[in-house]
């Protein structure tokens, strides 16, 4: 399989995944209420850590992780929708989403400029 499918649908999705699960643990207590902030919180990191693990050797221009970022972006509003929204009829576009729609965007780009900068 070639690596930028990897790159982009099965990291993209496998990230969105981590949030997903995790989200609906939360949503089954008393935190429920915060639930978005608190994902942002514990998924940020862990997605700054895996992006920069997985990109942290190749040789790659930063236009690629601006694709990364909108591919990752585009599978998050995607499954968001389908998943959250649609299944779960919810009221889910509030300020949280934005933050994370654009941490999305933003960590494969940081990570690409920090391993330019490193290189």
């Amino acid at each position: 399989m070639n690596r930028w499918i990897i790159d982009l649908a099965g990291l993209g999705t496998g990230l969105w995944l981590i949030g997903y699960f995790l989200s609906l643990v939360l949503f089954f207590t008393s935190w429920a209420e915060h639930l978005g902030w608190i994902i942002t919180a514990i998924c940020t990191p862990v997605t700054i850590a895996v992006t920069w693990w997985w990109f942290r050797k190749r040789d790659l221009p930063l236009s690629y992780f601006v694709i990364v970022g909108l591919v990752w972006v585009l599978i998050a509003v995607i499954l968001d929708y389908l998943f959250i929204v649609l299944l779960f009829q919810a009221a889910y576009y509030k300020t949280d989403v934005y933050v994370y729609y654009a941490l999305t965007f933003l960590i494969p780009v940081v990570v690409g400029m920090y391993e330019a900068l490193r290189g």
